[in-house]
């Protein structure tokens, strides 16, 4: 089953990728970095060995307030932008919920638990969640990567390999389509990689229109198996422009079944709503799915995540 026979993930599976894929004490007791422990200076190193041309790309989106994202199915808590400008200059206030479906975001290993706190849920690396409070996370924040990463990055240009303008919603991306792509485009995985996967956000809204307010997004996406092709490959960071798949072949026990197994088991970063449409006409432009990537997090102490505006380098 599962990556080998090509085959979706079964409850039974999934429930043992907790123990499987657990890097609970792989880099010590004391580790808030998870995965990001791929990256080492080597690996940075043969990232910027990458550039050639030294062309940059933006891979997030515009902050999302009302104005810029005015479908309220998506974006439930716009951004609030407001200006004061005198007779000599001007200034901004800016207030975002960032975590959602709209906002490029990075997930810090704090943003989600193992299970519930009734169900005797835990953070990455065994916590407690009682470390996480009202003022703030005391432990696995998003503060402990504000030295920056860079590391290389991959795209898998999903609808690409499918030929499609984006991943249907009953045809979620399985792990075995992400090694089948990086054969076809020639990449050899690396430890130390930003995976990210394209499923044809734009595409995918234009053609269905406005999500509905107050329902869960009901989006194609990514299914399960892909955690599989994560681990196997020493991945650092998962990135997506469509998040799991609402279509669920089985029911897993959880609601964000992607989200709660590689956060708080891999101590994986997951990089949310990455812009990803200039990032894939470049690529296909220049021939190349393989680039210097640039993340920067905000240094907010305590947070579950930051903005951020990963840059591509060619």
């Amino acid at each position: 089953m599962g990556m080998k026979d090509r085959t979706p993930t079964s409850v039974e599976e999934y429930l043992e990728y907790r123990i499987r894929f657990s890097n609970w004490d792989r880099w010590g007791a004391d580790d808030q970095f998870g995965t990001l422990n791929h990256i080492d200076h080597q690996i940075t190193k043969h990232a910027l060995n990458l550039v050639e041309t030294g062309r940059t790309v933006s891979c997030a989106n515009p902050i999302a307030t009302e104005t810029m994202v005015p479908d309220l199915g998506r974006n439930d808590k716009p951004a609030d932008h407001h200006m004061s400008v005198s007779n000599t200059g001007a200034s901004d206030y800016i207030g975002i919920a960032y975590h959602g479906f709209v906002n490029t975001h990075i997930d810090s290993l704090c943003h989600f638990f193992t299970n519930s706190v009734d169900e005797n849920g835990r953070l990455y690396n065994d916590r407690d969640p009682a470390l996480i409070t009202d003022q703030g996370a005391l432990t696995n924040s998003v503060e402990n990567w504000k030295n920056g990463i860079v590391t290389r990055g991959v795209l898998y240009d999903i609808p690409k390999l499918r030929n499609v303008e984006y991943v249907e919603f009953r045809d979620p991306v399985q792990g075995w389509e992400l090694e089948d792509w990086a054969n076809s485009v020639n990449v050899k995985q690396r430890d130390g990689d930003v995976v990210l996967i394209r499923s044809g956000h734009d595409q995918y809204w234009d053609a269905t229109g406005n999500a509905e307010p107050g329902h869960s997004l009901k989006t194609p996406g990514n299914a399960p198996s892909i955690i599989e092709y994560l681990y196997n490959t020493n991945a650092a960071i998962l990135g997506w422009d469509l998040q799991e798949a609402a279509h669920k072949p089985v029911q897993y026990p959880a609601g964000y079944p992607i989200h709660q197994l590689v956060i708080p088991y891999m101590g994986m970063p997951i990089l949310d709503n990455v812009n990803m449409e200039d990032l894939a006409s470049t690529c296909a432009e220049l021939g190349r799915y393989e680039f210097l990537i640039f993340i920067a997090p905000l240094v907010i102490q305590g947070g579950t995540g930051s903005p951020v505006n990963p840059i591509v380098v060619f």
